[in-house]
């Protein structure tokens, strides 16, 4: 299975984006969600949703600005980011957790190639 994120690009503070993350084929994952990694800092979660049911997490930095969800029958999941801040700047990645704690990156198995996101003040 590999994951092929989209939706990156510049924008200014106060916009929107909305990413997109689909999946070559159907899987079982136990989450599929975004991190993101700033230039000389390290990767941290933003966003998750678990494959079978709906529940989500997002982290505090995001929580009402971004929203994630899920196309179960098309096998993506998106990221709907609002009221973008230049803080948000950095390369997303999505990726799929099979097991462990739903906020660590080395809880998640398989990992798309990133799509930047630029917010310019």
């Amino acid at each position: 299975v590999q994951l092929q994120a989209s939706g990156g690009g510049l924008v200014q503070a106060g916009g929107s984006l909305r990413l997109s993350c689909a999946a070559s084929r159907t899987f079982d994952y136990h989450y599929m969600g975004w991190f993101r990694q700033a230039p000389g800092k390290e990767r941290e979660f933003v966003a998750t949703i678990r494959w079978r049911g709906s529940p989500t997490y997002h982290a505090n930095s995001v929580r009402g600005r971004f929203s994630i969800s899920k196309n179960s029958a098309k096998n993506t999941v998106s990221l709907q980011m609002n009221s973008l801040k230049p803080e948000d700047t950095a390369v997303y990645y999505c990726a799929a957790s099979s097991s462990g704690d739903y906020y660590k990156p080395e809880s998640y198995d398989l990992w798309g190639q990133g799509t930047l996101v630029t917010v310019s003040s």
